[in-house]
């Protein structure tokens, strides 16, 4: 082995400690988005893992006569906390899509470091290069699958923070059906104030105030919000205008707030625990998929069927990127 490789593994151990110790705090930050415990388990067990290959690193490098570095593990929680800390300023997939760039970047170090393994003849470093190369395609895997739930419309096996989902409205702000029926609120609660139909004042007023769809319906959450976002549907179908009226439907099933009729299973109030499980297995539609999530999160929250959608919706993402289930 000559200086040169030498010196070329020692440098990508060091950086493989640095992202794989950024890697566990990540995971751990994410534990707390988790949408179900399954997911919420898998992610610490994800960060455990990742402890484990920073200590299998550790030990490689100092064997192969590398400086211990006090350093890097403190700097790879420090870029943890701040990269948690910024991307509250982002919407979720932008967070999501960073969290790919890191695990990329591990993949491809540490196919680097196989190659350099066997060029240098060191089958020890090779084989942790060959379980890391493993551990982080299963990684990239997983962040695919939930960045394609969420393209479907998710609901995602991570939940975005309160900051996250502001974020998010703030960078769909000028979609114009959404926008539509944000007026068509304000007007139908205006309507209603001008005939003695009133909400209460501070609702009202918070609702005609509103600048965004989003906005308008928090204000009215408390008070009249499914009266109005039912009212204004009708209204928009009334006055053939059909992608208002679907607009103001689908703001209604993002909230959980659709009556069990609605729902694309037959009968779903009725089924036991096991049967809606098995039923929701079943849905191969994002958006069935979806309705079945907001509207049992909302209503009976029972966390076996949530999981079950989320495997019917993992499922479905799988296929649209191409992942094998």
């Amino acid at each position: 082995m000559t200086d040169t490789t030498h010196a070329k593994i020692v440098n990508q151990l060091r950086a493989l400690v640095l992202l794989s110790q950024t890697e566990e705090q990540i995971a751990r930050t994410r534990v707390s988005q988790a949408r179900t415990d399954a997911v919420r388990r898998e992610l610490t067990q994800n960060a455990d893992n990742a402890t484990e290959r920073t200590r299998l690193i550790t030990a490689e490098l100092r064997e192969l006569g590398g400086v211990p570095d006090v350093v890097t593990p403190a700097v790879g929680r420090l870029s943890a906390v701040l990269k948690a800390t910024f991307e509250q300023a982002e919407p979720i997939e932008e967070a999501l899509l960073q969290d790919l760039t890191l695990e990329h970047q591990l993949l491809d170090r540490a196919t680097y470091l196989k190659v350099l393994a066997q060029r240098a003849q060191l089958p020890k470093v090779e084989r942790l290069a060959e379980g890391l190369v493993t551990a982080h395609k299963a990684t990239v895997e997983w962040l695919t699958v939930v960045l394609a739930e969420e393209a479907l419309g998710g609901p995602a096996a991570l939940q975005p923070t309160p900051f996250q989902t502001v974020a998010g409205v703030a960078a769909r702000a000028a979609n114009a059906p959404y926008r539509f029926v944000a007026n068509r609120v304000n007007e139908v609660l205006d309507t209603a104030v001008q005939r003695r139909q009133r909400v209460e004042d501070e609702v009202s007023q918070a609702a005609d105030k509103a600048s965004s769809f989003t906005d308008a319906v928090r204000e009215t959450l408390t008070v009249g919000r499914s009266a109005a976002l039912r009212r204004a549907e009708r209204i928009a179908r009334r006055d053939g205008n059909r992608k208002a009226a679907d607009a103001a439907k689908a703001a209604r099933e993002e909230l959980g707030d659709v009556s069990a009729d609605e729902l694309p299973i037959k009968g779903y109030d009725s089924l036991s625990t096991s049967d809606a499980a098995k039923a929701v297995k079943e849905l191969r539609k994002p958006h069935d998929i979806r309705v079945i999530i907001r509207y049992e999160e909302t209503h009976k929250n029972r966390s076996s069927v949530v999981s079950a959608a989320q495997v019917a919706l993992a499922a479905v993402a799988k296929e649209a990127v191409g992942v094998e289930s």
